[in-house]
């Protein structure tokens, strides 16, 4: 069961457009280690923890990403608004436009849409949490990327409070996996 708060983790109110970081900005949204991809892998991953600590762990985190995923899209709407046709056309969103107009939608900075390929489910826990620190790895890294494209300091706070999050996700999952491989979980097989 989830329950929905109608306010952001953290405060988003962009002031200025910038088509260029929306631009990069939406590979968080879609890319290979965005939130929307560890949000679902994570709900998906839940199922094979081998008791209600993995199982709540993951629900709980894959629960925040929602809401990371609600903090990207409000910075890519904030970043575009306004914005004309010949400023997205300079900023290389004319295709963007054509198929989305000024909706969001899910893709890395090249523009290559969301996929589910981009996480991976073994039911295997202890490799599912290894994959799991991979990936809140690699998006810390893309927020420290983002950060270093900016001097917008109404957008490095909430990049800042994300970035800080995939630390924390990072730690919760490796509790969890030193845990898990001490006690010597693997995947289950159906074997008698």
């Amino acid at each position: 069961m989830f329950k929905y708060v109608k306010t952001l983790p953290y405060p988003v109110n962009i002031k200025k457009k910038d088509l260029k970081m929306a631009k990069y900005i939406v590979t968080q949204y879609g890319g290979p280690a965005g939130e929307l991809g560890a949000a679902l892998r994570y709900l998906n991953q839940r199922y094979s923890m081998p008791d209600e600590k993995g199982k709540a762990l993951l629900t709980d985190i894959a629960t925040e990403e929602l809401g990371h995923v609600e903090m990207v899209c409000t910075m890519l709407y904030q970043l575009l608004k306004g914005a004309t046709i010949e400023e997205l056309k300079e900023a290389g969103l004319a295709s963007h436009y054509a198929e989305h107009r000024y909706g969001v939608f899910p893709t890395d900075a090249n523009g290559v849409p969301f996929s589910a390929m981009t996480f991976a489910t073994t039911g295997d826990p202890v490799a599912d949490l290894c994959e799991d620190m991979a990936a809140e790895e690699k998006a810390r890294a893309t927020y420290e990327s983002l950060i270093d494209l900016t001097d917008d300091e109404d957008l490095i706070g909430p990049l800042l409070f994300l970035r800080q999050r995939e630390v924390v996700h990072y730690a919760r999952f490796k509790a969890l996996y030193d845990e898990y491989k001490a006690k010597g979980y693997k995947t289950p097989t159906n074997k008698n």
